[in-house]
């Protein structure tokens, strides 16, 4: 089976099939990364944007690294950020922020709801660039390096953000409060 980094050299020399299993290799979770952030049917759209804009920038792929996928998160977080400057001032981007304060139309949900609405709040508290890490690592199942590439910074700068996530995390009230063991 050849490497992404081999697909996309191919398809530099005029293979248009090789890009193609580039895609499809990787549609899934390019896909489910954009779902998460501005929905499905949102996602949708976006997604072809960020073939079309992977396919153009395809030259400047590093093949050094034999598989493309932190290449197109960050190709993918790039489309994100066009889409979400373009949204009209009336109809801005869901954020974080505003997903924390969530709404509940059914006062007595279980308990995962709040739990799930806790997290949502010590994930807005976090800074942005800890945030979008420690989603690449935990969601994406990106290594640290990998979501260092995705973002443009350092490993080790990486690490650092995705440690200042945990620990936040860790000392949040919110996440205290789910992590404590009912005493019988």
């Amino acid at each position: 089976m050849s490497s992404d980094a081999e697909l996309i050299g191919r398809s530099l020399r005029g293979d248009t099939d090789a890009f193609v299993e580039v895609v499809s290799r990787h549609e899934s979770a390019i896909g489910g990364y954009l779902a998460r952030r501005v929905g499905r049917q949102t996602a949708e759209d976006v997604l072809g944007d960020v073939w079309v804009a992977a396919y153009a920038s395809r030259a400047s792929y590093d093949r050094s690294y034999p598989g493309a996928r932190p290449w197109l998160y960050g190709v993918a977080l790039n489309r994100l950020r066009q889409h979400w400057r373009s949204e009209p001032a009336e109809d801005p981007a869901p954020d974080v922020a505003r997903m924390a304060s969530g709404w509940d139309p059914w006062p007595a949900v279980d308990t995962r709801v709040d739990a799930q609405a806790s997290l949502r709040t010590a994930l807005a508290r976090l800074r942005p660039e800890e945030r979008e890490v420690l989603s690449l690592v935990a969601w994406e199942d990106l290594t640290v390096a990998e979501a260092g590439r995705v973002l443009d910074i350092p490993a080790g700068t990486a690490r650092r953000l995705l440690h200042q996530a945990r620990k936040s995390l860790r000392e949040a009230p919110e996440v205290a409060a789910l992590l404590q063991v009912p005493t019988t």
